[in-house]
Formats: C-alpha cells, sequence, structure tokens
C-alpha cells in the first residue's frame, strides 16, 4: 500500500493514533526547544544512516518545522523503497497552530 506524498497535521494526528511512526527529521537544538512525545528523531543529514531503525511495514510521517526538509526526507526514503512515507504539510508549526496549542513555537 503506498501512502500519500503529502498530508495535513490533523490527519498525521490521528494517523499517528492508529499506529503511524512520526519522524522527526529537525537537528537537536531545534527538538529542545518543541519536540512531540513518542516520535523518532533523525536529523536529516542523519537519515541515510538511520533507515535500519525505521520499519517498512507501517505509515511513516514525516515532519519538520515548516515541511521542507520533511518533504526532502520523503523523497529519499521513496527512492528507497519506503512507499508509506509522507510528509507532513506545515511541520511542527502547523502541528503546534492546529493539533496541540500548547507546544511552543519558534
Amino acid at each position: 500500500m503506498t501512502a500519500p506524498w503529502e498530508i495535513d497535521v490533523l490527519t498525521a494526528a490521528r494517523s499517528r493514533e492508529a499506529g503511524a511512526l512520526l519522524l522527526d527529521v529537525r537537528e537537536p537544538d531545534e527538538l529542545a526547544l518543541c519536540a512531540l512525545p513518542g516520535c523518532t528523531a533523525i536529523p536529516l543529514g542523519e537519515v541515510p544512516a538511520g533507515l535500519a531503525r525505521l520499519p517498512r511495514d507501517r505509515d511513516i510521517l514525516v515532519l519538520c518545522h515548516h515541511g521542507s526538509r520533511s518533504r526532502l526526507a520523503v523523497r529519499f526514503l521513496r527512492e528507497q523503497g519506503f512507499d508509506r512515507a509522507s510528509n507532513v504539510t506545515g511541520g511542527i508549526d502547523a502541528w503546534a497552530r492546529q493539533v496541540d496549542p500548547a507546544l511552543p513555537r519558534y
């Protein structure tokens, strides 16, 4: 089953509750400012080395700050056969605005 290339944050939140993996590709200093509990954090530049940490049998929701880096990560993951990877449009910023307003924004 191939997942959509991009999904909105509300859909991503529901998918996460249903068992999808949330992959955050932001840098550690960004995660220190704002992070979602239970996410898998692999900075974008380390995604190639971190492929073994990612499941091929479940949806992977990739996010960054606004959606640009996560889009690159999804493209790479799809090229590696992770056809269930989707970009979370708007990233953690949209998540903080639409899903969890208690999250700090930066």
